[in-house]
């Protein structure tokens, strides 16, 4: 065979397989579209009942007050096993206070909580968004709200202290557990952050995608309040 001829069927062979690779690539990319624009609901890790998920919290808080904490799923191997997927059990809306990270109040690890953190733990559009995204998409069991003694938000909130940039929509966000709990007896500030938990609690529940999980006896939405003395976590309300 002339050279030049092997040269041309090379060529054109190359040419083919790129076409068919491009090809290829184009159907997994839709595929992949389709996936995000229509998230499959995943298939929970474990067979937990909401219950038993928010049971499993508080005992990792429990550990954590009492200086016995076991820091699960915190080694190389978990990193390993989540490092294709998460299936969390437990969703977590805090605040973004910098003395109470979710994991080591509850004595978790890598791929147990899906965590979302903002300033006063105030449920925007965007963090309920997130946490529809981990109840329904990714199987949380329960959504737990947790505010926290003497939180900088609220009590900036109560003092109507002026804020500069952005930080005005978390005050905007906070006032209406202000107000609603100003006549309440004992401290003002306490009284406040309770009452913001609550109110954050109604703002997710209020939520057509989780109100539904609810009400199938797929998750529970708890509201949860954090003593930076102790490290404790009480429980103010639950679905």
């Amino acid at each position: 065979m002339n050279p030049n001829d092997r040269q041309v069927n090379l060529s054109r062979r190359n040419s083919l397989k790129f076409v068919a690779g491009a090809i290829g690539t184009g159907i997994l990319a839709a595929g992949a579209g389709a996936d995000l624009a229509a998230p499959k609901p995943a298939i929970a890790q474990n067979d937990l009942t909401p219950d038993t998920a928010l049971k499993q919290l508080m005992d990792g808080n429990k550990r954590f007050v009492d200086r016995k904490r076991q820091s699960p799923h915190q080694d190389l191997s978990r990193l390993v096993e989540v490092v294709k997927t998460q299936k969390p059990f437990a969703a977590i809306l805090g605040c973004a206070d910098s003395r109470f990270p979710s994991e080591i109040i509850f004595d978790q690890g890598l791929g147990d909580l899906f965590v979302c953190r903002v300033a006063g733990n105030v449920a925007t559009p965007e963090e309920i968004g997130s946490l529809e995204f981990g109840t329904l998409v990714l199987g949380a069991k329960v959504l737990v709200v947790v505010g926290h003694k003497r939180c900088g938000a609220v009590d900036a909130t109560i003092k109507g202290t002026q804020v500069p940039g952005q930080i005005g929509s978390l005050i905007e966000a906070i006032k209406p557990a202000v107000e609603s709990s100003k006549d309440q007896a004992g401290d003002r500030l306490e009284n406040a952050c309770k009452a913001n938990v609550v109110l954050q609690t109604k703002r997710l529940k209020a939520s057509p995608v989780i109100s539904k999980l609810i009400e199938e006896n797929k998750l529970k939405v708890v509201g949860g309040y954090y003593d930076l003395d102790t490290g404790a976590v009480n429980i103010l309300i639950e679905s």
